[in-house]
């Protein structure tokens, strides 16, 4: 509870400060953050409604009981035969959010669930949660810290394991449960495994099959599972013999954009001069046209999270900010590489979470 008092503390703090009145969040990630709770997510509304004095949830009254034993604060039920409204009306009462004038809402939220609140305060300015509950999740604690950590060393092993496993001729379905079954051997669950072969690399979000490993393929391994709450993501590149013509060129190219976008992340920075700073790089190099995503996106409890490191983002980077640093370059026809770091932003610049080099891994018979 001290760890969901905390960070209630600091929400309350960040309401004031954004003169927000009433926070209303929906089961999903914003509300394991800030209240360590995961109810069950469905058709019925059940909501945590947070207020600068108090905080309540409307819960369904078939889900009351098990939600009670995960967490300590007023519920107010409804059923199926009565609908939310009365119930969703005394929690306004409750919490003196009756005449709430600037309400945040869950973005995750279902559009039903959004109206229902909303037609209750319809005169209250309505914001999402950019500068509340998602500016507080964006900025790592050392216990959030450590454990992305330890989730990076896992997908280290996993990827380790991988390699020492890869010979010509296994299928890229069978590199990919090599991965899963080392993560699951850590104790992590395994959230995504792209493995691309050859001219399937050229594909940044490739559905892994069962192209065999060849001869001269590159092979994009982009991997990351789930431990204590939090996630982990990597992507390095293995090459089967000496790989094709002109690798070694364009990795080259690939590694001194992540540089580039390393040296440029730095407190008080704009997360789109980190992209600028890789895609120059990469457009400078000629192959701008073959970098066809952001530079990174946020990392924690989720693997898509603020902040994004995009070539419009005006978010201001901070310490205490975790996010990926991958570029990449997709040559169709031929091969992709991306090399993605995970990095925790420090006053002196970022520190990477892995212990992988970026060379690429040679796989012989």
């Amino acid at each position: 509870m001290t760890q969901t008092s905390d960070r209630l503390d600091a929400l309350r703090a960040k309401m004031a400060e954004t003169n927000t009145n009433l926070v209303v969040l929906a089961p999903g990630a914003h509300m394991a953050w800030l209240l360590d709770v995961r109810p069950h997510a469905d058709e019925r509304a059940c909501l945590a409604f947070v207020s600068g004095t108090g905080a309540a949830f409307l819960m369904p009254a078939l889900e009351a009981e098990s939600a009670r034993t995960q967490i300590d604060l007023p519920f107010f039920t409804w059923s199926d035969d009565t609908g939310p409204q009365a119930a969703l009306k005394d929690v306004l009462a409750d919490l003196h959010a009756h005449d709430a004038a600037v309400l945040v809402l869950d973005e995750a939220m279902r559009a039903d669930h959004a109206a229902l609140v909303t037609d209750a305060l319809p005169n209250a300015v309505r914001r999402f949660t950019a500068d509340t509950v998602g500016a507080l999740r964006m900025r790592k604690g050392a216990d959030e810290y450590a454990a992305l950590k330890r989730n990076a060393q896992i997908a280290d092993r996993a990827m380790r394991g991988a390699w020492a496993a890869m010979h010509p001729g296994m299928s890229e379905t069978q590199v990919a449960g090599i991965v899963r079954d080392n993560f699951a051997g850590d104790g992590a669950t395994p959230l995504f495994t792209i493995i691309g072969a050859g001219p399937n690399g050229a594909f940044p979000h490739h559905h892994t099959g069962d192209t065999v490993l060849k001869d001269g393929d590159a092979v994009v391994m982009d991997i990351g599972a789930a431990s204590e709450g939090y996630s982990s993501d990597i992507t390095r590149m293995a090459l089967i013999g000496d790989g094709p013509d002109g690798y070694a060129e364009v990795h080259d190219i690939v590694n001194r954009a992540v540089e580039a976008a390393l040296k440029a992340a730095r407190p008080g920075v704009k997360a789109h001069v980190v992209d600028d700073a890789a895609r120059g790089v990469i457009a400078d190099a000629g192959y701008g046209d073959y970098f066809v995503h952001r530079t990174g996106h946020g990392l924690g409890t989720e693997v898509h999270e603020p902040p994004f490191i995009t070539a419009s983002s005006q978010t201001v980077l901070d310490e205490g900010m975790v996010f990926s640093i991958e570029p990449g370059i997709y040559l169709p026809g031929r091969f992709g590489i991306r090399l993605e770091e995970i990095v925790i932003l420090r006053a002196d610049g970022p520190e990477i979470l892995s212990d992988l080099s970026r060379t690429p891994e040679k796989i012989n018979d």
